[in-house]
């Protein structure tokens, strides 16, 4: 696995840059060896981020922690990636190792499907409005994202709320 790290007001050390590798070296078990993890490792203010991102057969495989220590999101980031791949390692299984369950997660016995579901569908009507319109309905709906058509391109955006506090819109190509 290539591992690639980059800091971000951050002067990236050889000590941090090979713990990092050495601490991500766990999770090689489960990727071929051409696989690629972008780590970014910031800092703002006193918080320390990792964002460790693993772009894996068309899909991502992405894990970000923030605390008051480097290492201590290091780590925090590497049990959330590893979680996820057990978790999903049924739909992951096409593109992972072989064997990379086979000693450390032996199969559980069938229980219970709790994959999630569609509990709930709501319909509504899109009408185009502004980016300034449209954060002003999602404080007024309460919710942490809404979609809405953009009135000046047509396409249909998602406005969502940050970890930060800001705002995020997605808007399709």
């Amino acid at each position: 696995m290539r591992i690639l790290i980059s800091g971000k007001n951050l002067e990236v050390s050889a000590y941090l840059r090979e713990t990092v590798e050495k601490k991500m070296g766990k999770l090689e078990r489960f990727f071929p060896s051409d696989a690629e993890a972008h780590v970014t490792l910031s800092v703002e203010k006193n918080r320390h981020i990792v964002e460790i991102t693993i772009p894996h057969q068309g899909r991502f495989i992405r894990s970000e922690e923030i605390s008051g220590d480097m290492y201590a999101s290091i780590d925090a980031a590497l049990d959330k990636l590893e979680r996820q791949i057990r978790k999903h390692k049924s739909n992951l299984k096409k593109g992972l190792r072989e064997d990379a369950f086979a000693a450390h997660y032996p199969e559980e016995p069938a229980a219970e499907d709790h994959t999630p579901r569609v509990v709930r569908v709501k319909r509504f009507q899109i009408k185009p409005m502004s980016e300034e319109e449209a954060i002003l309905q999602m404080a007024l709906v309460g919710h942490s994202f809404y979609v809405f058509e953009n009135a000046e391109t047509g396409k249909i955006n998602v406005l969502y709320s940050r970890k930060d506090g800001n705002l995020g819109l997605i808007e399709p190509d």
